[in-house]
């Protein structure tokens, strides 16, 4: 499964738990973080574990390990760097603070691809 396959799948893992707001981000061309940056907000702490143990269980049955999580233990956010595709996972008041998709807006969105 290469990076992008992965992000779409992991776009798929975050609607199965109801995650909302979700943006993926090819970022290849402007960063050498990763390939990919997939942000999506949780209506609530209980919901944002809850999708963030969603993509970790599902990325481990294909055989894809988690290189580090931040931020698991406050749940407000979660940070998952899968190599090439980072996921950050957000309650909804600190999405909006913190606002990741300015610092991307260089990225292309899957949408504007040719």
């Amino acid at each position: 499964m290469n990076s992008k396959e992965f992000a779409e799948a992991v776009k798929g893992w975050i609607e199965a738990k109801n995650g909302t707001d979700i943006d993926v981000i090819d970022i290849s061309e402007v960063s050498s973080l990763g390939d990919y940056f997939v942000i999506a907000s949780g209506s609530s702490e209980r919901q944002v574990k809850a999708i963030a143990d969603n993509i970790e269980y599902e990325a481990d049955k294909l055989g894809i390990a988690v290189k580090n999580i931040e931020g698991a233990r406050e749940a407000r956010w979660i940070l998952m760097d899968y190599y090439d595709v980072i996921i950050h996972i957000f309650h909804a008041q600190e999405r909006e603070f913190y606002n990741l998709e300015r610092l991307w807006k260089d990225g292309i969105r899957p949408s504007e691809e040719a």
